[in-house]
């Protein structure tokens, strides 16, 4: 089985995440694939410094961050051109380590923070979400980060509301409580899924 984790920022889905390792369930980590596929020497860093000029590449050969961000922050156009080169990169190699796994006959978990806004439930068989209540999240997120409280609504705003998710998952674990809480969640989740 092919698990969708997702959930919303300061909603816990990285401690799921390593709830899940303890399984010795393999996880696709969308996060790392997309530092990964801007590696040095990659072939979608070299196609980045195609478009945006060899300014790209810092003297260490990786990705100069400052420089790209600086180039796409009010630019949407190039923000856009950006997407289309690192966008593709990350679903490919994603699908290949599902794909891997898969024929290996595991059970995969796929960890993609974005999974509704972008659109990609039909990579998964099942769609786990992890939601808090909105009072936690703010007060999650504004510790964490140390955000004001309008910075840390100006984040949670710019995703899709958990309400959404929770309305598009197969199961939901409620993170509000104890991490014993969460962990008993998860395995009765993985058990009813035949899982584990």
């Amino acid at each position: 089985m092919i698990i969708g984790l997702t959930g919303s920022i300061a909603t816990g889905k990285s401690t799921v995440a390593n709830m899940l390792r303890e399984y010795d369930l393999p996880i696709v980590d969308a996060d790392v694939i997309a530092r990964e596929v801007v590696a040095p020497g990659t072939k979608t860093l070299a196609q980045i410094a195609d478009v945006f000029g060899p300014e790209t590449i810092a003297q260490d050969g990786t990705m100069d961050r400052t420089y790209i961000g600086q180039q796409i922050f009010h630019d949407s156009d190039k923000r856009e051109q950006l997407n289309a080169i690192i966008h593709p990169a990350i679903r490919a190699e994603m699908i290949a380590q599902r794909d891997a796994y898969v024929a290996e006959g595991k059970h995969v978990i796929m960890d993609i923070p974005l999974l509704f806004e972008s659109k990609l439930q039909h990579y998964v068989d099942r769609v786990l979400v992890v939601a808090v209540s909105s009072d936690v999240q703010l007060a999650r997120l504004m510790e964490r980060n140390r955000f004001s409280e309008e910075e840390a609504r100006a984040r949670i705003g710019s995703q899709i509301p958990i309400a959404e998710k929770i309305a598009g998952a197969d199961a939901v674990l409620y993170n509000d409580g104890s991490l014993d809480d969460t962990k008993a969640q998860l395995r009765a989740v993985l058990t009813k899924w035949g899982v584990i």
